[in-house]
């Protein structure tokens, strides 16, 4: 496992660097997927409307057309009954178109009616003719100027109600719009249809569109080449009457359907079915009735913004893509994790191994501070008892800063620590004064050892000889900094026997193990005085850094 740990480079991977964005741009992917689709359908849906308007707007232009082409028929048929007479009468009028439009199916128009070209001279003779023939009223109106040599007004009528005898005696020649469409009749000899015009059967109603169709009736003359006109038969229509009877509603599906004249003039409404939904999509077809341009549009109903399939598919899109925010998530936040993990196994091997190689160290410099201590011990005891007393204090003493640099894992440990933990079988003697003092200084593990090596030998020779021996003795110990990397600890016992300085080596201080061992692990002289005063010892004792020692904080 190791092995494989250190053959594997714990690179992180592209999706690995950008958790949150892997899984973001797979959600925006997919939603983008998901709008494309939606447009598609919805592209789709359009053409779909706009096949479904075009199909009704041709729909209704060919119910319009054959409305108009059937009235169309009608108009020849009598243009060619009535130019094989010489007078058309009213029994002969009403008859005829009685039995051609089959119980009064007008195709859609107000009936079929007769409008007789009269020169100016003969109106009071034909007013008085149909006067006596049945229509008491009839009268040229508008009575027509001096210029104008003729007038065609409308002689008859079928159906014969109340709303067509208002047209009845009319000039249709003396209105521009009628005039026109009358002329072009006569040079085409085929059925014209006027533009937008308002109806006489409208009466006092001037917003009702309507237009008319001619058919001209010309004289049967013996020379081809000559024509002479004898009048017109014609359909009024009302707009609105004609676009109702010409389509089937039902059949709109709630499509709007507008009829406008188109000409020089513009484009003007002349009869309208409103869609029950308006501003959907608009269809323009141009229709040819009678010769003239009229422009049929088809309003097919609002649609919904979106249509039900694009909604299930956003939202199919939203849910997929929401599964594949979280599993993504999931997966880079798992693949992360699984890094972080094998760094730290990584980690971890690395420092068990510095912790072995840590350990052996360690345990060689103790067991080499224990031979030394075995060794001194040994040359100093002079019994059996003696040397396991002193040997058994000096390992304890080595343990229990040991405990201290295993609380810290090995790690600096601070000076006050090792202190009391070496003068803490003093502490609680009341005759005796302990003065501990200094600053926050912690040193390394071995320096550590060191210090309460040298404070246990100390107190075990001021407990046995110096001021700890006695009521009233006092021991301090203080500490501060001498350097930027070397703290300066000095131990002073007063109020202890007084020393002879010539036999202090045959008492037992220790002095050996303090000048030789400590001073050599420390690095630096150890002062060791024997004052009268009592014992003074100064130690010099390199601080490092933190990190230099604690090999956990590499984990951070």
């Amino acid at each position: 496992m190791e092995k494989l740990l250190a053959q594997k480079k714990l690179v992180p991977r592209w999706y690995e660097r950008f958790p949150r964005g892997v899984p973001v741009s797979i959600f925006g992917l997919t939603m983008a997927v998901t709008q494309l689709s939606v447009f598609a359908i919805e592209t789709a849906e359009d053409r779909r409307q706009a096949a479904l308007t075009a199909q009704t707007a041709q729909a209704v232009a060919s119910g319009l057309e054959r409305r108009s082409n059937a009235n169309a028929a009608y108009l020849r048929s009598s243009a060619a009954l009535f130019a094989t007479q010489q007078m058309v009468e009213a029994p002969l009028f009403r008859t005829f178109i009685r039995q051609l439009h089959l119980d009064g199916r007008y195709v859609g128009s107000d009936g079929i009616g007769w409008a007789m070209k009269v020169r100016r001279e003969d109106i009071p003779t034909v007013e008085a003719i149909l006067r006596q023939g049945g229509s008491p009223d009839f009268a040229v109106r508008p009575v027509p100027s001096a210029d104008r040599p003729f007038v065609i007004p409308v002689m008859f009528i079928e159906p014969d109600t109340v709303r067509n005898r208002r047209a009845i005696g009319f000039d249709m020649f003396s209105e521009p719009v009628r005039r026109a469409a009358m002329k072009s009749a006569e040079r085409t000899g085929q059925p014209t249809a006027t533009g937008r015009v308002v109806l006489q059967q409208e009466g006092q109603s001037t917003d009702a569109s309507g237009f008319l169709v001619y058919m001209p009736v010309f004289a049967i003359e013996s020379a081809a080449s000559s024509r002479t006109l004898r009048g017109y038969v014609y359909s009024p229509f009302n707009a609105q009457s004609f676009l109702e009877s010409s389509i089937d509603v039902s059949h709109l599906g709630g499509a709007g359907v507008r009829l406008f004249d188109e000409d020089a003039g513009g484009r003007r409404l002349m009869a309208e079915i409103a869609t029950e939904n308006g501003s959907g999509q608009r269809v323009r077809r141009a229709i040819d009735i009678a010769g003239h341009r009229f422009v049929l549009e088809i309003e097919a109903q609002a649609t919904p913004m979106l249509s039900i399939m694009s909604v299930m598919s956003l939202l199919f899109g939203l849910l997929v893509a929401t599964l594949l925010l979280v599993l993504a998530r999931l997966l880079t936040q798992q693949a992360v994790e699984d890094r972080i993990a094998l760094a730290w196994f990584e980690q971890q091997s690395s420092i068990r191994n510095s912790l072995t190689r840590e350990l052996n160290h360690r345990v060689k410099n103790t067991l080499a501070n224990v031979l030394s201590i075995v060794s001194l011990t040994r040359r100093r005891a002079t019994s059996l008892a003696e040397f396991a007393d002193s040997l058994e204090n000096r390992i304890r003493a080595l343990s229990a800063t040991h405990d201290l640099l295993t609380q810290s894992d090995w790690g600096t440990t601070p000076v006050m620590l090792v202190v009391k933990a070496e003068l803490a079988p003093y502490a609680q003697d009341t005759h005796r004064h302990l003065d501990i003092d200094g600053p926050e200084v912690e040193l390394a593990p071995n320096d550590a050892l060191s210090l309460g090596l040298a404070i246990h030998e100390l107190a075990t020779n001021a407990a046995k000889y110096g001021a700890l021996s006695v009521e009233g003795g006092s021991v301090s110990v203080r500490w501060e900094m001498a350097g930027e990397n070397l703290a300066r600890i000095e131990w002073i016992e007063r109020g202890g026997p007084v020393i002879d300085p010539a036999t202090r080596r045959k008492r037992g201080f220790g002095t050996e193990l303090i000048e030789k061992i400590v001073a050599h692990e420390l690095r630096n002289p150890v002062d060791l005085s024997f004052e009268p005063e009592g014992v003074r010892c100064t130690l010099l004792i390199p601080v490092r850094r933190r990190g230099d020692f604690s090999i956990r904080e590499r984990r951070s």
